[in-house]
């Protein structure tokens, strides 16, 4: 093969391996940098749909997709006379998105879900201690209160995850707090799983009490072992229900 043809040969490899974007994706990466190098803010205005063609030397529909698709992200919102504002809507379509994937959950995506819960609500007991104060304690026996007088799965799974959402809010971080508020379809429908195999209020509320009593004498060995066989509880009711339906067929 000539030198030449070798060379063609190579352009076309990294053309495939790395193509260029197109003139939509090209206008939004345009618009995402007006934004952060004009230092915009939330509620600030964009250039005008002409504004943006003159700049960017773009069509009108290639604007109007790349409005779309930032509006889809929840970053700007488009009015008629009005224009594109920057929003932040961001943590509502993450929400949102998560929200389609939990019609059934695959074995993998348990493991994933729970082993990350036991990263953090289990891991970072340290912290959890260092920050733990009268408040959070009463918090927790309150909301496990309400689950001891849930009614209903639907209510003890509400109940269920607003105990662990407290749980991880002793770490004062508020990264951990969003992850858990976009991941919430998917746990609830494990707590409910659980709670449909066995009495839903009984054995999450005494086990919700011995992680805040463990938690209140900062007891390192006995809060990591009833967080741990809390969590495994979902495992227990997953496993049972695959057999159940595997039975069934």
């Amino acid at each position: 093969m000539s030198a030449k043809r070798l060379t063609g040969a190579a352009v076309d490899l990294a053309t495939r391996e790395n193509p260029a974007p197109s003139a939509v994706d090209a206008m939004v990466s345009n618009i995402r940098g007006l934004i952060s190098d004009g230092g915009l803010q939330v509620g600030d205005s964009l250039p005008t749909e002409k504004e943006l063609c003159e700049r960017f030397d773009a069509g009108r529909n290639t604007v109007r997709e790349a409005m779309r698709i930032l509006k889809a992200y929840g970053i700007v919102s488009v009015r008629p006379k009005v224009g594109a504002t920057i929003i932040d809507d961001r943590m509502e379509r993450a929400l949102d998105l998560f929200s389609f994937n939990t019609l059934d959950i695959s074995r993998r995506t348990f493991n994933d879900i729970q082993g990350f819960r036991k990263l953090i609500e289990v891991g970072t007991v340290d912290t959890l201690f260092d920050n733990v104060n009268g408040q959070s304690i009463v918090d927790l026996r309150e909301i496990n209160e309400r689950l001891r007088r849930a009614q209903t799965i639907s209510d003890a799974s509400e109940q269920d995850f607003s105990f662990h959402l407290r749980l991880v809010s002793i770490l004062n971080n508020r990264a951990v707090r969003d992850v858990y508020r976009i991941m919430k379809p998917v746990i609830i429908r494990i707590m409910e799983r659980a709670k449909q195999l066995r009495d839903f209020n009984e054995d999450t509320v005494e086990q919700h009490a011995a992680i805040v009593d463990a938690l209140e004498m900062r007891d390192r060995i006995h809060y990591q072992y009833a967080l741990v066989s809390h969590l495994e509880l979902g495992l227990w009711a997953f496993e049972e229900e695959t057999k159940a339906e595997q039975g069934a067929l």
